[in-house]
C-alpha cells in the first residue's frame, strides 16, 4: 500500500500529472471528431498552463500558506506539554561532506527548531522517521544531528515508520509506554494539519509546534518568475494526503 500511494501521487502531482494530460490531450486531436479535436487541444493548452502557474512562487507560497493555520507555539503552551516529537521530513543520501547519509534540508528545518525547544523548556525529544527507500533510518540520522551538531540528546529513537500515519502509531506506543499523553509536535507549518489528526487518533493530546514558516520573497518580480514547481507539488500534496485520511476514515 505505501508503494501504491508512492505511485499514484507520483502520476496526479505535477509535473506528471499535467504533462499526462497534455498528450492525453495531443492523443485527442487525433481523432476523427472535431468535437474531440477541440476538446483535446483544449485539454492539452490547459494543463499546460496550469502546469506554468504552479512554476510560479507566488502561486505556491499561496497554497502552502493556506496549510498553515497554526501559529508559532506559545512558552505557555510549551510548559504544557510532557515531550517533544519531530517528524522526519526526508534524506540526505550519500552526503560526500558527512561521509554517507544524513538529514536532509526539510528535516534539518525541524531538528532545529525542535533542539531550540527541547532547550528551552528540557522536555525530553522523540525522533520519528524509518528508511523505507533503503539506507539508514531516519530517525537514526535525525539523533546524530541532534546530538553532534545541537548538543542536544534524545530519549526515544522510532525509526521503522514509513510515513507520517506511521510516525504517529509507532511513535504513541513508545510515548505511552512513557507515561506521556500530550506532546509538542514539531514539524512544517503545512504538514501539521495532516499529522496532527493522526497523532490525536492515537490518544495523545497534540500542541503544534511549526517551523519553516511560507514567506514571501523581497522581491515581486521573483515571485512572478516561472521557477519553483517544488512548492505547489508539496502543497498538492498535502491536500491529497488530507483527503486520502478522510476517506480511510
Amino acid at each position: 500500500m505505501f508503494l501504491l500511494k508512492k505511485l499514484l501521487a507520483a502520476l496526479i502531482l505535477p509535473p506528471t500529472g499535467p504533462l499526462l494530460l497534455a498528450f492525453l490531450g495531443l492523443w485527442l486531436t487525433r481523432a476523427r471528431s472535431r468535437r474531440w479535436q477541440h476538446g483535446g487541444r483544449l485539454l492539452a493548452a490547459f494543463s499546460l498552463l496550469g502546469l506554468f502557474v504552479l512554476s510560479l512562487p507566488i502561486v505556491g507560497n499561496g497554497l502552502l500558506a493556506s496549510l498553515e493555520p497554526a501559529p508559532p507555539i506559545a512558552r505557555s503552551d510549551l510548559a504544557k506539554a510532557q515531550a517533544i516529537v519531530v517528524l522526519g521530513g526526508g534524506t540526505y543520501y550519500g552526503a560526500p561532506e558527512y561521509g554517507g547519509d544524513t538529514v536532509g534540508r526539510a528535516t534539518l528545518e525541524r531538528l532545529r527548531y525542535g533542539a531550540r525547544l527541547a532547550r528551552e523548556s528540557r522536555l525530553p525529544l522523540l525522533v520519528t522517521g524509518g528508511a523505507p527507500f533503503g539506507g539508514r533510518p531516519e530517525a537514526e540520522l535525525m539523533r546524530d544531528a541532534l546530538e553532534h551538531d545541537f548538543g542536544v540528546k534524545v530519549r526515544w529513537i522510532e525509526a521503522a515508520s514509513r510515513d507520517t500515519a506511521e510516525n504517529a502509531s509507532l511513535s504513541a506506543s513508545m510515548l505511552k509506554a512513557a507515561g506521556i499523553a500530550r506532546i509538542a509536535l514539531v514539524s512544517h507549518g503545512w504538514h501539521l494539519p495532516r499529522a496532527i489528526p493522526l497523532f490525536q487518533k492515537q490518544g495523545l493530546e497534540v500542541i503544534p509546534a511549526p517551523t519553516a514558516f511560507t514567506t514571501a520573497s523581497s522581491s515581486r518580480m521573483e515571485d512572478l518568475l516561472p521557477r519553483d514547481l517544488n512548492r505547489s507539488r508539496q502543497a498538492l500534496n498535502e491536500y491529497l494526503g488530507q483527503l486520502y485520511n478522510r476517506l480511510k476514515d
